[in-house]
């Protein structure tokens, strides 16, 4: 092998890892643009629409969520209350009770869905039961950081549905400065690959149990 040839194999060596290296930067660059405009949508205040909707959809999974719910609910805000994403073997009684209000008070307006195990699942898991019901408009509740990729799936399922945000602020969620908390920037980032992955269609997680193996 002549020295010219191996010079011009090491040559376009370089030059490919050159454009490999240069094609992830770019990548990464795109990545932190978006995780920057992912955190813009992420609301930063307390809803303050007193609009009233046909019912009121809770997403389990983080603190104050259920809480929120019950209160829109004793202040008329809808009539009807669905908390999606219980775990099986909780039911109205036992969620009432977890958040110390008396069992009879709102038992007769709250159901609960058991099928969805992530928010593609909340989704349409949701969309069944707003279908059944014949209801036209729901107010969502969940985590300030969690209501983007919400908003998207809920909309995605069900675009002729109007849907109120109604975020939570959980206190551990740094939104202000967020760069700052390794916590939150972490569960920013998670949210934010979550919400690309929602966008492509490949988040699954709901199956009905006729369809389950």
């Amino acid at each position: 092998m002549s020295t010219r040839f191996r010079r011009s194999s090491r040559g376009r060596g370089k030059r490919i890892i050159l454009r490999l290296v240069s094609g992830i930067l770019f990548i990464c660059l795109i990545w932190i643009f978006g995780l920057i405009w992912f955190v813009s949508e992420v609301p930063k205040n307390p809803t303050n629409d007193e609009t009233k909707t046909d019912a009121i959809i809770v997403l389990t999974g983080g603190t104050g969520r259920l809480e929120t719910g019950l209160q829109l609910l004793s202040e008329g805000h809808a009539r009807l209350l669905f908390v999606s994403g219980v775990a099986r073997g909780v039911d109205v009684q036992a969620l009432l009770r977890l958040v110390r209000r008396k069992p009879n008070d709102f038992a007769c307006c709250i159901a609960v869905g058991y099928q969805a195990d992530n928010t593609a699942g909340n989704a349409h898991e949701t969309t069944e039961w707003i279908t059944k019901n014949k209801l036209s408009s729901l107010r969502l509740v969940t985590a300030n950081y969690h209501m983007p990729r919400s908003l998207f799936e809920f909309r995605r399922a069900m675009p002729d549905i109007k849907i109120l945000p109604h975020p939570v602020f959980p206190p551990q969620f740094k939104r202000e400065n967020w760069w700052r908390w390794p916590g939150t920037a972490q569960l920013l980032a998670s949210e934010f690959n979550k919400f690309l992955i929602a966008k492509t269609g490949l988040e699954q997680g709901y199956i009905p149990d006729g369809l389950k193996p």
